[in-house]
């Protein structure tokens, strides 16, 4: 067992050590959640995949609860309000159609804010947010201004946090005082060090490329222009793990090349690895339900270094100096203009 699966097996597992309680909406199966409660807090999960809340129930020590959220849901009193609002409406593959998408949770987290008007708040989204669909991002963070929030944020990539995978995320953070995002490392962790007890194995319940397949793979690189095949490298990092990726047989899938030359696709634990969940961390659901749960989940291990980051900004001195100036300013009543 490598230094990677030790670290993650050991350190991301619930250990409440904090009086605050963590809620965290469209929290999917709880990898932003375990991050969390690997650093102290306990949670509560607002879901509405009945797979994913299984898995997270199963799991974690906080509580998720089958819902679709809406502007007329009411939350329990919480300082700390996380979580990753619907990102399809602005990803390449929900073809970017920003605030006319239904699926849009930003009204329903800005909502959250207003409501509970948390200390700290965080949210997650895609890199999309930041390009074609900026001018909503602008709006959005506007929003939150107005409640009197300072606004941080940046694009962070997994791979420079320890995750073995190239994964770009944009993140928000909500404050009142300081903070800081969590340093990057020097290091990256490799496929190798994360499934390599595996990768040229063929466990039981194996599925391997079919020739035609091989053909379409094949077909799909060419048409991509793609130099170097994409499997899986024991000594790279893996490309961004999707639900179609995952779970879906096409020219893009996560699979592995075995040394008689045959590929076959990703199992869920190796899957779960690369997006540096712990061994002992069950999923619910089917053979498509568990992919998509990892494929859509905020990887634990980063989770876990932007909760230490919240923590410290919410537990500053200079925090609490902050709200009590800022609070005599809020109007907490202030209908938000947008949604």
């Amino acid at each position: 067992m490598t230094e990677y699966v030790k670290y993650i097996n050991g350190t991301l597992k619930p250990g409440i050590t904090e009086r605050e309680v963590v809620l965290d909406l469209f929290a999917g199966c709880g990898g932003l959640s375990l991050g969390f409660e690997a650093a102290g807090y306990r949670t509560i999960g607002y879901e509405m995949d009945n797979a994913a809340c299984e898995t997270y129930n199963k799991n974690l020590t906080g509580e998720c609860f089958v819902v679709k959220l809406d502007t007329d849901f009411d939350y329990p009193k919480s300082d700390i309000l996380i979580g990753g609002p619907p990102c399809q409406p602005f990803s390449v593959g929900g073809h970017q159609k920003g605030i006319e998408d239904a699926r849009d949770g930003f009204p329903i987290f800005i909502d959250a804010v207003k409501k509970l008007q948390p200390k700290v708040f965080m949210f997650e989204n895609v890199r999309g947010l930041l390009y074609s669909n900026k001018w909503y991002f602008d709006l959005v963070l506007g929003e939150l201004r107005k409640l009197g929030y300072i606004i941080d944020y940046k694009l962070l990539n997994a791979v420079n946090f320890g995750v073995p995978q190239n994964r770009e995320r944009l993140f928000v953070f909500g404050h009142r005082a300081k903070f800081n995002f969590p340093k990057s490392h020097t290091r990256k962790t490799t496929v190798g060090e994360a499934i390599g007890d595996t990768m040229f194995t063929a466990p039981d319940g194996s599925k391997f490329l079919t020739p035609s397949m091989d053909t379409y793979v094949a077909k799909y690189e060419k048409a991509s222009y793609c130099i170097n095949p994409r499997d899986l490298y024991f000594d790279k990092p893996a490309r961004t793990l999707t639900c179609r990726n995952l779970a879906g047989a096409t020219g893009d899938m996560q699979r592995v090349r075995l040394k008689d030359g045959k590929r076959r696709r990703l199992s869920h634990s190796e899957a779960a690895r690369l997006q540096s969940f712990p061994d002992w961390f069950e999923f619910a659901g089917n053979e498509t339900q568990r992919f998509n749960q990892i494929g859509n989940a905020v990887p634990p291990l980063l989770a876990y270094q932007l909760a230490l980051a919240l923590k410290e900004c919410y537990n500053t001195e200079e925090f609490y100096t902050s709200l009590e100036i800022i609070d005599n300013n809020i109007q907490p009543n202030q209908v938000l203009s947008l949604f």
